[in-house]
């Protein structure tokens, strides 16, 4: 790639005079050595399969192999037709949507990782309502993925994007950043205000644990990307209002790498800290193990590990 950070992606654009997406596209075949053409295909049949998980989530109940959580997406979705939803029709679509996704993917179904499977909701809920909301094409949709795959890129290789290494700010803040800039540029939005959109989403999210309770994707996981849904649509909307991220949005992708490095190991996916070991979250990993195991912190992170080796 001929960036390597957000200032450099936009200075890129400026140059060529295309949009983050185009650009991405360009230099994803390039690297590859396939045809745009093959890229574009790819990435049209991720977006079917995120399209796939919305509708799915969204029109069944769709409970999780522990049993601990599914149907959120649907109670929200009739929550929101009463009319008394305090989010409004379009954001609380978005939030129903991402819980959609979330919960497929604590079901084993099939889901597209952006950036990974702990924050798979969030895209797809920001990219589904808004086409719906704004009555955009597939191509639309697919190019904005490009642009979302490009800041991912920069935040990937700058700081972290797994929950391991950097806690949940790594996954769900991740995730709100590259749908908020995203939605930013698909709304008409320079690259400059979309990867101001990207700063401010993150400094939202810096700090962020990860604190799975028995080890599992679920708790709290799933709600995280529900709110991270909303969360990406308040960023889209202040950077398109000329809202700026007073510090660059590349200093706030490096203080991410930094808060990440310093938080201890037991809030970093290991379910040794936070909700997981709340008096509750411990009650269920006993449920889950049984009460006869001699360690449950360590079968709690023996899971989590399982869990993303099948992802």
């Amino acid at each position: 790639m001929k960036f390597s950070t957000l200032q450099q992606l936009i200075e890129c654009c400026r140059e060529d005079g295309v949009t983050i997406g185009q650009l991405m596209l360009s230099e994803q075949a390039k690297e590859s050595g396939k045809s745009e053409e093959e890229i574009f295909k790819q990435m049209a049949d991720y977006y079917n399969i995120m399209k796939e998980a919305v509708h799915r989530g969204i029109h069944e109940p769709v409970p999780s192999r522990s049993g601990l959580t599914g149907g959120d997406a649907v109670r929200i979705s009739e929550y929101m037709l009463s009319g008394t939803a305090s989010l409004g029709t379009e954001a609380c679509t978005a939030l129903a949507y991402a819980l959609s996704v979330s919960e497929v993917n604590a079901s084993m179904g099939r889901i597209i990782a952006t950036p990974t499977a702990g924050s798979c909701g969030i895209i797809p809920g920001v990219f589904v309502s808004s086409q719906e909301r704004f009555k955009w094409d597939d191509k639309h949709l697919i190019m904005g993925l490009f642009c979302a795959g490009a800041i991912g890129y920069v935040i990937a290789n700058n700081s972290f994007i797994s929950g391991a290494e950097g806690g949940c700010q790594a996954e769900v803040g991740s995730a709100i950043g590259m749908a908020a800039g995203a939605l930013t540029e698909l709304r008409g939005g320079t690259p400059e205000q979309a990867v101001h959109a990207v700063g401010l989403a993150l400094k939202n999210s810096l700090g962020l644990i990860c604190d799975p309770v028995g080890g599992l994707v679920e708790i709290p996981c799933i709600v995280r990307n529900g709110f991270g849904a909303v969360s990406a649509l308040a960023a889209t909307d202040m950077a398109l209002a000329g809202v700026r991220s007073v510090i660059p949005s590349d200093e706030v992708v490096g203080v991410m790498l930094e808060v990440g490095t310093a938080m201890p190991a037991k809030h970093r996916e290991t379910a040794q800290g936070g909700l997981a070991q709340t008096p509750t979250g411990k009650k269920i990993l006993k449920d889950l193990y049984g009460k006869g195991s001699k360690n449950v912190k360590e079968k709690g992170a023996k899971s989590t590990q399982k869990e993303d080796e099948i992802k």
